[in-house]
């Protein structure tokens, strides 16, 4: 197996936002005296564990026994399914004990809820230029990334909903059509029903039933196709998984109603008006 081994801080668990899933996290005191403990996070456990309980177990780092004391989650992704291995080890120990580089290479900070990011970004920027003398250094903000990737997904949605929207118009006008040709096909057919007693409400209420129905079928199968290949996708794409949901669905097939509705209407209007005497009469 390849993972990638982390030196960190006792406080870096809480600032990335990690669920203790077994075990414990190490202390303070033990990056402080080097110890040699080691947190796995679910996919180490899952691929080199399995079925085994990894507390107490020793990994193997530059000859140097590492013990498993704890595996921890990232709650959040942003979207994303990862499946690197990770194992976190106090900052001292892989400077001390492991690789024997004294750098630090980042530092991460948590900010809290009320404070803006920004202004916090500056503060940081302001401090590190003071103790650096320098600007060799760049600082990454976590937030800002997130407002872009929210503008991206913005764009995007209304990207999409702009051509959902001239599909279902399209696809509104098409069912229309039909509906006004089998209107016309069957004239005499409406002449018969309406010289046996049937109400312009029925043949309203038959020709908009059946306009709806055209809809469904096409709003369940294109729901059915979207299912199968998300499903597909799932399987051969295990980086970015797609989910599926229900409030998506029942809007799906609310839609299709509607534009059955709607571009149905007209047609069936136009059948409930026709006048008996000449509808029998038309070949």
């Amino acid at each position: 197996y390849t993972a990638q081994v982390k030196g960190v801080g006792d406080q870096f668990f809480n600032v990335k936002g990690m669920l203790l899933l077994q075990g414990s996290l190490f202390t303070a005191n033990e990056v402080k005296h080097n110890e040699q403990v080691a947190v796995i996070d679910d996919n180490t456990l899952s691929q080199v564990f399995k079925n085994q309980n990894p507390i107490g177990k020793i990994l193997m780092m530059s000859k140097k026994p590492l013990r498993v004391i704890g595996v921890a989650k990232m709650q959040s992704n942003m979207g994303m399914s990862s499946t690197s291995l990770n194992i976190y080890i106090p900052y001292t120990t892989a400077m001390n004990k492991i690789s024997g580089n004294q750098k630090i290479d980042s530092i991460t900070v948590k900010v809290k809820d009320n404070i803006n990011s920004t202004v916090a970004e500056k503060d940081l920027t302001n401090l590190l230029m003071v103790r650096h003398g320098k600007k060799d250094f760049f600082i990454l903000n976590t937030d800002t990334i997130k407002q872009t990737i929210e503008s991206t997904t913005n764009t995007m949605k209304l990207l999409i909903s702009c051509i959902a929207l001239i599909s279902l118009v399209v696809g509104g006008i098409g069912v229309m059509n039909i509906m006004l040709v089998s209107v016309t096909e069957r004239t005499k057919e409406i002449g018969v029903r309406m010289a046996i007693g049937a109400r312009q409400s029925n043949i309203l209420q038959q020709f908009l039933i059946e306009a709806i129905l055209i809809c469904l079928i096409g709003g369940v199968t294109g729901i059915l196709l979207s299912v199968i290949f998300g499903f597909m996708f799932n399987i051969f794409m295990t980086d970015f998984m797609m989910v599926f949901s229900t409030f998506s669905i029942v809007a799906a097939v609310l839609c299709s109603t509607l534009i059955g509705v709607v571009f149905g209407y007209m047609p069936a209007k136009n059948a409930s008006q026709l006048n008996p005497i000449t509808a029998l009469a038309r070949e």
